[in-house]
């Protein structure tokens, strides 16, 4: 009876090619006689192999499926003779990444750079551009990226001839088993610079200082990160750049505080000015404004002013300029003053105050007792 490489590998018929490559490195890891020498685990070992060498070829699987036998009845041997066409994927299920070929490219893309800009409010607020300077790597200019020196170039490596690695054929149990490793002499490049240019070193490239124009949009905030495409660090070998990252910090303003799109600031009005009422005049991001404080305000309350906060970085219109109200209580009074005072209070019947609590408000202790108790 014909063997089902489908058990052997343990998957369905309509298993997918990943699917029969996971399920050979799962069974590869388990069985391989360098980690279970017995006679019998090495068998089963063969079996996989053969089994994976058949469903992992289209041509010999599609035999397979027609009922053929596309290994000519050398099942079970293929893994073990001079034909160990799976050993890549061996070392796979052992190392997680099969062996790279050829060589190396010298020319790599270069990484990402970051610097911090620091605006004030009113520039966050309507945006502005500003010009910012760097120090990035940048081409080298007397060889163009190349490494080499000028009137010199890069040279096949002549110890792996142009391949970036070099191979070894040793014998074992499994039959002649190839090895690759990288090139020592060319490090994996497959060229090598005899010459190497003096200004970068043969690395291509050269640190220098740049002057760059940043557009800040409107509505940025602390860590509001703004992407110059390209403007990073060019690459090893004269490699594409990175990008360069703006990250903004936003300087503290000497009256208002920002809370996402809303600017808060507080003014302080006179306790006469708060019970009859009048307008007092801010200066606000747009220029100046007046504040309507109307008769009985308290102290504690807030007047927004719409539109007059942020602009919004992703949508239309503005945050609000919140204003808060702090009324003052004189300190000093001179006797006529002191007189008239207590005239209003006679006349409003409030010499003596209750200092009753509104319904249902807590005094202080009553607070700070239900704190403690996690209420």
């Amino acid at each position: 009876m014909a063997t089902d490489y489908y058990a052997v590998l343990g998957v369905q018929r309509d298993a997918s090619q990943d699917e029969i490559k996971k399920a050979f490195r799962r069974l590869a890891r388990e069985l391989h006689p360098d980690v279970n020498p017995d006679p019998k685990t090495q068998e089963r070992f063969k079996e996989i192999n053969t089994a994976y060498e058949v469903l992992s070829d289209p041509q010999k699987k599609q035999m397979y499926d027609l009922g053929g036998d596309p290994m000519g009845g050398a099942a079970g041997q293929a893994g073990f003779g001079g034909n160990f066409g799976n050993f890549s994927d061996i070392m796979d299920a052992f190392f997680g990444t099969a062996a790279q070929r050829g060589p190396k490219s010298r020319t790599r893309r270069g990484q990402d750079a970051m610097i911090r800009l620091e605006i004030d409010l009113k520039e966050a607020t309507f945006g502005t551009t500003k010009e910012i300077q760097v120090d990035t790597a940048t081409i080298c200019k007397t060889c163009d990226g190349e490494g080499a020196a000028p009137g010199t170039s890069a040279q096949t490596c002549d110890m792996c001839r142009g391949r970036g690695e070099v191979s070894q054929v040793t014998r074992s149990f499994l039959g002649q088993v190839m090895t690759s490793r990288p090139c020592p002499q060319c490090q994996g490049f497959g060229t090598v610079v005899p010459t190497p240019c003096p200004e970068c070193a043969g690395d291509g490239r050269v640190r220098s200082r740049r002057t760059l124009t940043v557009k800040i949009p409107a509505g940025v905030d602390n860590g509001t990160r703004i992407q110059l495409a390209g403007e990073g660090e060019v690459g090893p070998g004269g490699g594409p750049p990175g990008d360069l990252f703006v990250e903004i910090r936003e300087k503290p303003h000497e009256m208002f505080q920002r809370r996402g799109d809303d600017l808060h600031c507080t003014v302080t009005v006179p306790m006469t000015a708060a019970a009859l009422g009048t307008q007092v005049p801010l200066e606000t991001l747009d220029g100046m404004q007046e504040v309507d404080i109307r008769p009985g305000t308290q102290s504690g309350q807030s007047i927004p002013l719409h539109g007059h906060g942020v602009t919004h970085l992703r949508g239309n219109g503005r945050g609000d300029l919140i204003v808060h109200v702090e009324v003052q209580t004189p300190l000093k009074l001179d006797t006529e003053q002191e007189e008239l005072l207590r005239k209003l209070a006679e006349l409003r019947g409030e010499e003596r105050p209750s200092g009753q609590f509104q319904p249902g408000q807590q005094g202080l202790f009553s607070r700070l007792k239900d704190a403690f108790n996690g209420r």
